[in-house]
């Protein structure tokens, strides 16, 4: 997290930790410590969020902060140095080379010896998503903050990424042609009429663009609001999942399909064994951890559920990883991963479920907890939903969400004939990527699972 600088001015640089294995970068998000500030031992210097979860980066021993080397919204590369932290002797900042070059000369002297600093062009605040709806990576972000391209720029570049996204490489392409034209890159207006004879001579010389490189990108309507309407700036979370889901329904053509559940016998288990549960372990058994392990079953039976899609080539994922969606207390939503479930039991499962939905509701989960799923659970029954059509949680290509379990009457096949009875019925939805999951595997699946919680047995011990 740290190496040493000076051994005269013992003086520790702080670098950005590593925060999981699937985390190259993190956003700063805000210092808790100024320079001069006192600090001990494993005490926040300052807020970090990845796209996964916010953390801190504690102090590594006692010292003074020297220096902050970055500096709030910067995007930060894993083991980037991002803090000077001084331990002990003279702890005061670092003077520039060049500054000291300069103290020791007088006049145009000092001016000759200090090296010519390259002036930066700094431009306004680059978004995530620029006017015309197109997401910005952060390192495209970053390269434009420094070369001074401001957001109408950028917005106008030509972008060759899935879906028209401006890539590095075309933002690099674009930076030696700047000069020779001026920032028409911005979207003309529509009220424009005609155009300069200069810009038309331009025009009818520059090769026509081809057809199939022509993506006009989708415009969202213009909101304005209206006397005494509120207005709420998104929170970065709300907008990485805004652009996650986004992102996924352009990524996959979403179909869903429904089955009903007769789960009688389980919630019958459930009312049977939670007490006992909760005497011996000290903590309650939910139904989440019995739809894991039936989707984990399922899967088990039907792999080619468990895959992601890389182009034109399919990846079937040896580890059954089950992502949760849990609901903050924000109103958030984050989908911590149940790893390796099917090699779980029953009370395994239930411990991993409880601990990461507590620790999910506290702020407390580590960036690996929320990544390297390969199928995702949500309960929308929580909330008394029936069912729902969820979103799949790119990269995988499938979602099952679980309604409320309702007391409702059913026919029931008796070997006197049919009767009509009171039971425990639950929808289960499931949304899977047609690109590569079609409908005979996609509404089997659902069906197979809903089987398995049909035939659950009332001994079933936890």
């Amino acid at each position: 997290m740290g190496r040493l600088l000076n051994a005269h001015m013992p003086q520790l640089e702080i670098l950005l930790p590593k925060m999981g294995e699937s985390v190259a970068e993190a956003t700063i998000i805000k210092w808790l410590k100024s320079e001069g500030d006192t600090v001990l031992a494993d005490e926040a210097l300052v807020e970090i969020a990845t796209d996964k979860v916010d953390s801190e980066v504690p102090a590594p021993q006692d010292g003074t902060l020297v220096k902050r080397l970055v500096s709030d919204g910067d995007v930060v590369k894993v083991g980037q140095p991002i803090a000077i932290l001084g331990i002990g002797g003279d702890t005061q900042a670092p003077v520039a080379p060049a500054a000291t070059a300069a103290s020791a000369t007088n006049g145009g002297s000092a001016q000759a010896a200090a090296p010519k600093a390259t002036p930066v062009a700094v431009s306004a605040p680059v978004e995530r998503n620029g006017p015309g709806g197109k997401f910005y990576s952060p390192l495209v972000r970053n390269i434009a903050q420094s070369e001074g391209v401001s957001m109408e720029e950028l917005d106008g570049i030509p972008g060759t990424g899935e879906g028209g996204r401006v890539t590095k490489k075309d933002l690099l392409d674009y930076l030696p042609r700047r000069g020779a034209a001026p920032a028409t890159a911005t979207q003309p207006s529509p009220v424009q009429a005609t155009a300069p004879a200069s810009q038309a001579t331009a025009e009818a010389k520059a090769p026509a663009p081809s057809a199939a490189t022509v993506k006009p990108a989708p415009q969202a309507p213009k909101v304005v609001p209206g006397p005494g309407d509120e207005l709420i700036e998104m929170d970065r979370m709300r907008k990485l999942i805004a652009d996650h889901m986004v992102m996924s329904k352009h990524t996959s053509p979403h179909v869903t399909s429904f089955v009903e559940a007769d789960v009688t016998n389980l919630v019958l288990w459930r009312n049977k064994a939670k007490h006992a549960f909760e005497k011996r372990e000290g903590e309650k058994i939910t139904f989440t951890p019995v739809f894991i392990m039936a989707i984990a079953q399922a899967i088990k039976e039907m792999p080619m559920i468990n895959i992601q899609v890389d182009g034109s080539t399919i990846i079937k994922k040896k580890d059954i990883n089950i992502g949760m969606a849990a609901a903050l207390p924000s109103g958030n939503l984050i989908v911590p991963v149940v790893r390796n479930a099917d090699r779980l039991n029953l009370t395994g499962l239930a411990k991993t479920v409880n601990d990461l939905a507590n620790r999910a509701r506290q702020g407390k989960l580590t960036p690996d907890e929320v990544s390297g799923g390969t199928y995702t659970v949500t309960n929308v029954g929580t909330f008394g939903n029936v069912l729902g059509t969820p979103v799949i949680n790119q990269p995988q290509v499938a979602i099952m969400a679980t309604g409320a379990i309702r007391k409702k009457p059913a026919v029931l096949e008796t070997p006197t004939g049919d009767v009509i009875a009171v039971r425990h019925m639950m929808y289960l939805s499931h949304s899977y990527d047609h690109r590569v999951v079609d409908g005979a595997l996609g509404g089997k699946f659902v069906r197979r699972v809903a089987d398995i919680l049909e035939s659950w047995s009332l001994e079933t011990e936890i």
